[in-house]
């Protein structure tokens, strides 16, 4: 799968006239929750040529792939993906902390040195929550669910703790939030979770766990009311992200 991926990123680049400047895995596999027939949830960062940026008709700023098998591949323009970290979009930290690396670049790097100023703590913490809400009363609302769900909801519930005690981007890695955030006592069900959900199907169904429902719905409620008490925050400046738009524009194809 490593070498198809690193084909599609490259007839991605014939194809589109751009340059792909950081590739990850962005899913349960970098999660650290996949399943044996879980997608490969490919997302990366790309440069158009120059010229491009100077048209009055706008190019479009997304490339899509159809899915193909277990191949789920899609990608935005590095201006995009600026401004969305200037706005502390938590899945513009994710991709660029995602353990699963396909391509990197100088750029990159330098995004990862840089990203720190532009993250806002109550931003992030209503996008996770909102996350583990919305999934909560999708899929785990019925007399049997889906294992996998009660991660979707875990792991963001775990990154809004994270967020809350240190006030830094959480890790993409289930297992270190569990390990930080996650009391004692619920370890051995979660972990037991966790092994059904790896060696299952995506689809396989469990009767729903009122215990670990009540524990979700508890916490959910709890963070809610610490996230409404946090102060507003002022977003930093766009002098950095205007400077790494340059030094992505250094790595961009002839037009």
């Amino acid at each position: 799968m490593q070498e198809l991926i690193r084909q599609k990123l490259e007839e991605i680049e014939g194809e589109e006239n751009c340059r792909i400047l950081l590739a990850v895995e962005s899913g349960s596999r970098a999660w650290g929750f996949a399943s044996p027939d879980s997608d490969y949830d490919v997302r990366f960062i790309y440069v158009r040529p120059r010229g491009d940026y100077l048209k009055l008709e706008k190019v479009r700023d997304v490339i899509e792939r159809p899915i193909s098998g277990r191949l789920d591949i899609n990608g935005w323009d590095a201006a995009k993906a600026l401004r969305l970290l200037h706005k502390s979009n938590p899945t513009v930290f994710e991709w660029f902390s995602s353990p699963i690396l396909y391509r990197d670049s100088p750029f990159a790097g330098r995004v990862r040195a840089e990203m720190g100023k532009y993250f806002s703590r109550k931003s992030s913490l209503w996008h996770y929550l909102h996350m583990a809400q919305g999934n909560y009363r999708a899929y785990l609302r019925g007399e049997r669910v889906k294992a996998k769900k009660y991660f979707y909801v875990l792991r963001p519930l775990l990154a809004c703790r994270w967020i809350l005690e240190r006030g830094t981007p959480p890790p993409m890695a289930f297992a270190r939030l569990a390990e930080s955030q996650l009391e004692e006592e619920w370890k051995p069900l979660v972990d037991r979770l966790l092994e059904l959900k790896r060696g299952a199907p995506e689809v396989e169904k469990i009767p729903r766990i009122d215990r670990l429902n009540a524990y979700l719905d508890r916490e959910l409620a709890r963070v809610m009311e610490q996230i409404e008490r946090l102060p507003k925050e002022e977003p930093a400046g766009w002098e950095e992200l205007d400077a790494l738009f340059l030094l992505a524009l250094q790595a961009a194809p002839a037009g």
